[in-house]
């Protein structure tokens, strides 16, 4: 499993690290976001709409369940599982065809629907480091026994692409604590 801890300097590294994921993830990606209100879920998001070329803004799916964008690169389907019992909803609502299908898909707050969402996929978590900046610690689960140009390793380049020093600008690698739970990470299960 690989894994990666940045500190984002701004919004407007946010908005960058997911531009720069949305021109670079495969097709069939599916990535998970979790963070207390305010770390900057939506923005990750909006920024990965943008870097898939889909016009329009992007905004948090809360009351609607899931939101789905066309017109880029490929299309984006963002799902908001925060409410209790989404995990039913989701399934109900068919959100496996769009997990894993031909587009990105996208779960706020993943961690409550962990044991329905495929692998290998992206989780992400977001936290407050000061008012402006934040730790986005993004690591990749599932297994690598597809080889490096399955999904597992496309995911793997991508998080390495993405770290590189200024590849995307405001955005800082840091070394990894020894830290069972991300800074950030939500205390819901």
């Amino acid at each position: 499993m690989m894994e990666c801890c940045f500190v984002s300097q701004s919004e407007e590294a946010t908005l960058g690290l997911g531009e720069e994921l949305g021109r670079q993830l495969p097709a069939g990606s599916v990535m998970t976001l979790d963070g207390d209100l305010g770390t900057g879920k939506t923005t990750l998001v909006r920024g990965l709409g943008a870097g898939l070329g889909i016009e329009g803004g992007v905004s948090s799916p809360t009351y609607t369940l899931m939101q789905a964008h066309e017109g880029g690169r490929l299309p984006l389907f963002h799902f908001d599982a925060w409410m209790e019992g989404r995990e039913k909803a989701l399934l109900a609502d068919g959100a496996d065809e769009f997990l894993g299908a031909g587009g990105i898909a996208v779960v706020e707050w993943g961690s409550r629907v962990v044991d329905w969402l495929p692998e290998p996929r992206l989780e992400v978590v977001l936290g407050h480091r000061t008012p402006e900046k934040r730790t986005v610690r993004i690591r990749v689960v599932g297994s690598v026994s597809e080889g490096p140009e399955g999904l597992f390793g496309q995911l793997e380049a991508v998080l390495m692409a993405v770290g590189e020093p200024g590849a995307v600008p405001g955005l800082v690698r840091e070394e990894m604590e020894d830290s069972t739970e991300p800074p950030g990470a939500p205390g819901v299960g």
